[in-house]
């Protein structure tokens, strides 16, 4: 063990000593690894913030969610003329579904409808994300509520005027004073906040709470109307834990077809979307992103290793007297080619951890740029930067050491004379 320690030492020495004294050829040769390394890594800690952020956006919802509507999530068979003539889920049939769907844990109806301006005395804030809902919603997603509480059953059935607002919208049209029991102006109607949602953060999609508010789903309903196509309503299902997904859909779809008297035969006038799908749909896509950069990248590192792997076969050249002096004097052949072998790794390693420090130094300056959207480098993608470049310095280094391992002693004590 001692002497394999006593190897990678001298070895160390050597790929410092070469780095020293061979500044310019040296650089040059670790260049494209650094540059492989830096491609590599660069690409995979950008897809993984990517899906890292995707995913942290759709958090909030269990992967076993099922949102029913008129569009689907995903690429479908049924062409765009056929879908324009899909009608929208309605109040009703969330009703009917909520009192004949079996395995169901919660069900929720819900409207996307534009943003809006909302209005507390003289502050206004605008643009601002409305989320019509009824009070289901609340147990289907994580929320977090920083004060008071979300709207019950009764107000939600009834439609009472009253709203819970997101973190940033509350400080934008209160400050520091407390906004529950305050009434702000929204749809020209006077809504009494009753909550305030706990700070959230932005996420990919802009879709983050902190600039929502929610208010019950029949208060939009009025503003709307039920056949206004410029809102689309939803219902998001959250089955028990226990119930298989595909009979749970089955039913659903069955329920559904038999209250809109579809007959046998005719395809489905809606969409049943599952969060499940969506997800695995972006594990396929950042797959595939992954796929395509590390053979982009591959390029960079063959580079590379053709260049550790000529500044190997030029240390040899130049260190032919010394090997032939180190094997007259009892060397082992494996000794001269862990050492060699060691030397290639070495370099490749220094390689790569430039490259590893310039993706970190980008991904500060990309976060930075991005805003909340941060780019992360990972411990284990730094992990398999390091590992990739000390198999290229395996795969570079092994021709060169063996080389150097069967040398002849007297041969090459001659060679360097």
């Amino acid at each position: 063990m001692l002497i394999y320690l006593r190897v990678l030492k001298e070895s160390f020495n050597f790929a410092i000593n070469a780095l020293k004294n061979n500044k310019l050829r040296t650089f040059l040769s670790l260049l494209g690894v650094t540059i492989g390394i830096f491609s590599i890594i660069g690409v995979l800690a950008a897809v993984d913030s990517l899906e890292r952020e995707i995913k942290g956006s759709l958090s909030a919802l269990d992967n076993s969610t099922i949102i029913v509507m008129r569009f689907s999530f995903g690429p479908t068979e049924v062409p765009q003329w056929k879908r324009q003539q899909f009608p929208d889920v309605s109040y009703d049939e969330y009703q009917y579904l909520k009192r004949n769907l079996p395995n169901t844990e919660s069900i929720a109806y819900s409207i996307g409808v534009p943003n809006e301006s909302i209005k507390h005395e003289d502050v206004t804030s605008t643009g601002v994300g409305v989320g019509a809902v009824t009070h289901e919603y609340y147990d289907i997603e994580a929320f977090e509520l920083e004060d008071g509480r979300f709207f019950n059953e009764s107000e939600s059935v009834s439609g009472s005027p009253v709203i819970v607002l997101g973190h940033e919208i509350a400080n934008n049209l209160f400050g520091n004073f407390d906004p529950l029991g305050k009434e702000v102006r929204m749809y020209g109607r006077k809504l009494t906040v009753i909550g305030v949602l706990s700070k959230q953060g932005a996420s990919l999609f802009g879709g983050s709470r902190d600039g929502q508010v929610f208010l019950p789903a029949n208060v939009a309903r009025r503003v709307y109307g039920d056949n206004n196509k410029g809102v689309f309503p939803q219902l998001i299902l959250k089955p028990e834990d226990d119930v298989d997904n595909a009979e749970y859909i089955a039913v659903l779809e069955q329920q559904l077809r038999n209250y809109r008297g579809i007959k046998p035969g005719d395809i489905n006038n809606f969409f049943v979307n599952q969060l499940q799908g969506f997800a695995d749909f972006i594990d396929n896509i950042t797959g595939q992103l992954n796929f395509i950069g590390l053979i982009i990248s591959g390029f960079s590192l063959l580079v590379g290793g053709f260049g550790i792997a000529n500044i190997m076969f030029v240390s040899v050249k130049e260190r032919t007297n010394l090997i032939g002096i180190q094997k007259s004097l009892g060397a082992k052949n494996k000794f001269i080619l862990f050492q060699f072998l060691f030397e290639a790794i070495i370099l490749a390693i220094i390689g790569g951890l430039v490259g590893l420090g310039l993706v970190w130094l980008v991904s500060i300056a990309a976060s930075q740029f991005t805003g909340d959207f941060q780019f992360v480098l990972s411990g284990w993608n730094a992990f398999i930067g390091t590992a990739v470049s000390a198999l290229i310095g395996l795969i570079s280094g092994i021709v060169p050491a063996i080389s150097a391992s069967k040398l002849d002693p007297v041969e090459a004590i001659r060679t360097g004379m």
